[in-house]
């Protein structure tokens, strides 16, 4: 099985052995990692659409098609393991695709696509047609903004119950998390945290566990959204600005996450990230700062970031920059190795630019 790492597509993998191609969304393209032969390094086999800033990329479960969103463009489908590519968006009005999810509604695959300015449209063929999901804007949407230019929000991430798809979770940046029971036929505002949400992630043994990410720390639920906690603030020590955070689907109490030290505005005058990636084995109580082959502090800033369950007992955790490094543990966090460096910015938007620049 390939593992796609990007900034808005697929985090979290359950397999039954370990991976041995990633598929990595660049300023500059996807990106095909393989493993070198005998499991020692990794190695670029080829690479696809080198001319798109490739936001998301997911593999459809069904067909196995890879399907691309592209910032300031559209969405391209390949349904020859990235041979070739065919542009699918009849039905997408808004051309800025920021993120990319697949769930199973009435037993078929139906592909997610989210945009900038923040909008959510379905496809149920493979991207051939999309529709909206109008209902997303139906919602007050007077404080959804960014504060950079163009100030507009955007839709980050997409994420679904594990026992019910038709339970949707759509994380504003900035504008707040989203919540429909109808399949995105309705929506309601989650209130208890930062309206800069990034990401939503669910305790699949207990879904009412929830995590959230965002400009203000991160929180969690463990009642199904009637009341948070502030987990983490701006000033603890694992960062103030995560992004990224996994979750062991079959360990849920293991959690990573990845976090800059400020925010990126902060970026603009320090061309310094100063990320960590940190775990907690507790269910996110207590957090340990990873090393054995990371940086305290990274420059660039984790833009992507993937964990895969290979059924074994441990698990291989990846992550990816803008300033174009990628890094992976395989023994859960314990120990990594930069495997690939000088790589276009895995960036959303141009968060590279204040980081490659000095």
């Amino acid at each position: 099985m390939a593992l796609t790492l990007s900034h808005g597509g697929d985090t979290i993998f359950s397999t039954t052995s370990r991976s041995e191609e990633v598929l990595v969304g660049t300023k500059e393209g996807i990106v095909f990692l393989k493993r070198n032969v005998g499991g020692s390094g990794w190695s670029i086999a080829r690479r696809a659409l080198a001319d798109k800033h490739i936001h998301a990329v997911i593999i459809e479960p069904d067909s196995g098609a890879i399907i691309a969103g592209v910032t300031e463009d559209t969405i391209y489908i390949s349904e020859d393991n990235g041979e070739t590519w065919e542009r699918r968006d009849d039905g997408i009005t808004q051309h800025d695709i920021y993120s990319l999810a697949a769930a199973k509604v009435n037993g078929k695959t139906r592909i997610f696509a989210g945009t900038q300015p923040a909008h959510l449209f379905y496809s149920d063929d493979l991207g051939r047609h999309w529709t909206e999901l109008t209902a997303l804007r139906s919602v007050d949407t007077s404080d959804w903004t960014f504060p950079g230019p163009p100030h507009v929000a955007h839709t980050k991430h997409i994420n679904f119950h594990p026992e019910d798809c038709n339970t949707m979770f759509i994380g504003i940046e900035v504008g707040g998390l989203q919540k429909s029971t109808d399949g995105g036929q309705t929506f309601t505002r989650i209130h208890g945290m930062d309206t800069d949400v990034h990401r939503t992630v669910i305790n699949p043994a207990d879904p009412n566990r929830i995590y959230i990410t965002g400009g203000d720390g991160i929180y969690v639920t463990s009642d199904g959204c009637e009341t948070w906690e502030h987990l983490t603030t701006t000033a603890h020590d694992l960062g103030g600005y995560p992004d990224f955070l996994l979750l062991h689907p079959r360990k849920p109490e293991v959690v990573l996450v990845a976090a800059a030290h400020h925010g990126p505005g902060s970026w603009r005058e320090s061309h310094f990230a100063g990320t960590r990636i940190s775990r907690s084995n507790d269910a996110g109580k207590t957090w340990e700062t990873l090393s054995n082959g990371l940086p305290d502090r990274m420059k660039g800033s984790v833009e992507a970031m993937c964990l895969e369950d290979w059924g074994g007992d441990s698990f291989s955790v990846f992550a990816a920059t803008a300033t174009g490094e990628v890094w992976c543990s395989d023994d859960g966090g314990d120990h990594w190795e930069e495997i690939m460096t000088g790589l276009a910015p895995i960036s959303k938007g141009n968060h590279y630019a204040s980081l490659v620049t000095a």
